[in-house]
């Protein structure tokens, strides 16, 4: 306790103690002695409680942190099973349009089929560009198990090991996290 708590505290008992008897006043000091006592331990107490309201407030705004966090992540990837069943759509899309031989492109009986296909592939391109999901390059590019799966090894002369020299079936990525890997097939020495 600090000098001027003391000298207060002690005024304060000297006038409590007016008028009472000498032989009663030498047992002051045992009173004053457990005042103090009784005012360090409440003074720790207090100081404890206030400790426990810092972290308590610490917690609460690490909770609400981390709720932010995560209603922000559902938002933002909210559609990344349906994006997946989608891919598949647009995967068969695609196909179609490279199963159509070139003589039935010209057709006009087939071209406005054609077209039509072609721009409903656009269309599906664009849905996946507003929505964050973008196709993972694959071709000439090292093997990236993050964003690759290597299916086939390739022999080849040309290409050093590791170079994806085909790919089986296009990669997507959605915002920064993966929606499925390219599958690919990856060069290696040739014998």
């Amino acid at each position: 306790m600090t000098k001027k708590k003391s000298a207060a505290a002690d005024s304060a008992v000297e006038k409590e103690l007016e008028g009472v008897p000498e032989h009663m006043k030498d047992d002051t000091s045992e009173v004053t002695d457990a005042a103090d006592a009784k005012i360090a331990a409440l003074e720790e107490a207090l100081a404890a409680a206030q400790q426990d309201v810092l972290y308590a407030q610490a917690e609460t705004q690490n909770v609400r942190r981390r709720m932010e966090k995560e209603a922000q992540d559902a938002r933002a990837y909210a559609a990344t099973g349906f994006a997946r069943d989608v891919l598949s759509v647009s995967d068969n899309l695609s196909r179609a349009l490279e199963a159509i031989p070139s003589e039935m492109r010209e057709s006009d009986a087939m071209k406005p089929l054609v077209i039509g296909l072609e721009a409903t592939g656009r269309e599906l391109d664009s849905v996946f560009a507003k929505n964050g999901i973008t196709r993972i390059a694959a071709m000439g590019m090292p093997l990236d198990p993050n964003q690759h799966q290597a299916m086939v090894e390739i022999p080849s002369a040309d290409l050093e090991p590791g170079i994806i020299v085909a790919e089986m079936q296009a990669g997507y990525m959605i915002k920064d996290r993966l929606l499925r890997p390219a599958l690919v097939g990856v060069a290696k020495a040739a014998d």
